[in-house]
């Protein structure tokens, strides 16, 4: 790890609180045995790592390979399992931030047209103060966008990098562990360079959803099957509400008849979502924002 964190410059980086020179120090707290340390790196990974609504910093692709290798190391929360899902679940968040569809050739270009720009307006919002960065951001050039894009790009070169150490999980005998890693192959294995690998692991993720116990993990191979396009439709007519949900609102089912009926009487019926829902839902981390809009639609919000 420590090797990893001297190949980045991370003084020329910058997060949510500024320039990510601390980073690398607050992140290597979650391997040792200084309980605030721990708490202070955790909070900071998933509060100033990551920007909002699934979108990336500079920071973040370089924090996401230290959290690939946090992943199986034995010092991260030995007595706490579900450190290790913690790290699938940034994973997953850095494929959502690195889900570019078709704009990365765009924006890689714009990008390497404009890099000096951008490399002068970084340089700027790291030695401006937080009141004169947050004015940087409405400036009209456009060139902090484009700083942000570009660092969305980094997390979409980044997935296949991702994706392996993901993979083993997927196999874990604690259904949390195998929520969390299924929820993540499903952000990073829809990147171009894994489409050879796709169909095999959507075999594999039907087979999960086939075999699962938990209506937990079954919505959330819901989501990860759905945005890998593979099909849902055997869900649909689920006993379990939050189920039938997600299988509802993958995006291969958009203008299905079956799937738009399901959506019609889930949103009609809002105490069936009271009534059924509880831990049968994803965890929110790993909701799709379809998911999300009709969960609120239908509590009346």
């Amino acid at each position: 790890m420590d090797d990893r964190m001297d190949d980045v410059d991370w003084s020329q980086l910058f997060h949510a609180e500024g320039r990510a020179s601390d980073t690398p120090r607050r992140l290597a707290a979650l391997l040792g045995d200084d309980a605030d340390a721990f708490v202070d790196g955790y909070t900071h990974l998933w509060s100033t790592t990551l920007r909002r609504e699934g979108k990336a910093w500079p920071a973040t692709a370089p924090t996401a390979l230290l959290v690939a290798e946090l992943l199986d190391n034995p010092l991260l929360g030995p007595d706490d399992p579900s450190m290790p899902d913690a790290m699938l679940a940034y994973l997953y968040r850095v494929g959502v931030a690195g889900d570019l569809g078709e704009r990365a050739p765009e924006i890689r270009a714009r990008a390497a047209a404009r890099a000096a720009e951008l490399r002068a307006w970084t340089d700027a919002y790291l030695a401006a103060e937080a009141d004169a960065r947050t004015r940087m951001w409405r400036d009209g050039t456009g060139r902090g966008e484009l700083v942000l894009d570009r660092a969305a790009l980094a997390c979409f070169d980044l997935v296949p990098t991702l994706l392996r150490p993901t993979l083993p999980h997927l196999a874990s005998e604690r259904v949390q562990r195998r929520t969390c890693a299924a929820a993540a192959v499903g952000s990073l294995a829809g990147h171009p360079s894994v489409s050879a690998q796709r169909p095999a692991l959507l075999d594999r993720l039907t087979s999960m959803a086939q075999a699962a116990d938990s209506s937990y993990e079954v919505a959330t191979l819901m989501i990860a099957i759905g945005r890998l396009g593979g099909d849902t439709r055997p869900w649909l007519t689920d006993p379990h509400t939050g189920v039938r949900v997600c299988a509802a609102l993958a995006p291969g089912l958009t203008g299905d008849d079956t799937g738009e009926w399901v959506r019609r009487e889930l949103a009609g019926s809002p105490s069936a979502f009271g009534e059924s829902f509880g831990d049968m839902a994803p965890p929110l981390q790993f909701q799709s924002k379809p998911y999300q809009d009709l969960l609120m639609s239908a509590a009346g919000r």
